[in-house]
């Protein structure tokens, strides 16, 4: 299932590049997930996190068929997060409980996103880089925030030291008003001056959100990151929620339950044939009984 073409990201290279910047606006991609998972406010703030975090990671693959996968496992309510963004700037996110037993709002007046995901935890990142075996990496949560381990992994994962910044803002009707963020790394090159003026700039930048809210887009807010130096820019990109899911795959994963457990649905009293949800995008598959029938003769060849 798609949705239209609803936000922008852009990637440029400062200093001769010896910082790679990246910044994105996906507003309405996350109010689409928003929508999809039926999320109430720190769940909205949650997942959109993580699917910000996956296209950020998605802008760096190389090749269109490749797929990157954040998954969140932390122990608060939430559960896992998932999400899975390519390098053309598509991306899909699912949350375990869209609606946890958690109050909403930190005593910092902050939605409570940290407690919500839970200490201990893990982010896993996979690259699936179409041929080979699928690249994985795993890093202890820090804060379970989601910007702050994003870069603790760069560091730990990539020896790459990284500034992220990423944030959802959800008004008091649970509405997305602005999703977006940055990434800015030190590339193989750059010395301390170009870290000491990155990390200065960065300080005195708002959050994502207040400069989403105030008009600033993307490129803006390169510039407020490069504080002055010239971009080179290398990429401009739309991007959006897209989940590849479809008849097919449905049948595929009926299929991987093996003869005995379809035709255990298929006898299922007043159910006729069998349904499967796409819990990424809610999109529902009917099988009909004579297709079913002959999906559990091939899964017994």
């Amino acid at each position: 299932m798609v949705a239209p073409a609803a936000g922008r990201l852009v990637r440029v290279t400062a200093r001769e590049g010896r910082c790679r910047l990246l910044a994105l606006d996906a507003t309405d991609v996350v109010a689409e997930i928003r929508r999809r998972q039926g999320t109430d406010p720190v769940a909205t703030a949650a997942v959109g996190r993580v699917a910000l975090s996956a296209l950020l990671l998605g802008a760096l693959l190389k090749e269109n068929e490749q797929l990157v996968t954040l998954r969140v496992r932390g122990s608060g309510p939430l559960g896992t997060l998932i999400a899975t963004a390519t390098p053309t700037g598509e991306v899909r996110a699912l949350v375990g409980n869209p609606r946890p037993d958690i109050e909403q709002v930190a005593d910092n007046g902050k939605l409570n996103v940290g407690a919500a995901v839970g200490l201990p935890g893990t982010l896993t990142v996979t690259r699936d880089l179409a041929m080979g075996e699928p690249y994985v990496s795993m890093v202890e949560l820090q804060s379970g925030e989601i910007g702050e381990d994003l870069a603790y992994y760069f560091v730990l994962s990539e020896q790459a030291p990284s500034a992220v910044g990423i944030g959802v803002f959800v008004d008091a009707d649970g509405e997305v008003r602005a999703a977006g963020g940055y990434l800015a790394q030190l590339m193989p090159g750059a010395d301390e001056a170009d870290g000491a003026r990155l990390e200065r700039a960065i300080r005195e930048l708002p959050s994502p959100t207040e400069m989403l809210l105030s008009g600033a887009g993307p490129g803006e807010i390169l510039r407020r990151i490069a504080d002055g130096v010239d971009l080179s820019v290398r990429e401009e990109r739309p991007v959006r929620f897209h989940c590849p899911c479809g008849p097919d795959r449905a049948e595929r994963a009926l299929m991987l339950l093996g003869s005995e457990e379809m035709r255990a649905v298929r006898e299922v009293p007043g159910v006729p044939g069998a349904e499967l949800t796409c819990g990424f995008c809610g999109q529902v598959y009917r099988i009909e009984p004579d297709h079913l029938d002959r999906l559990i003769e091939e899964a017994h060849e």
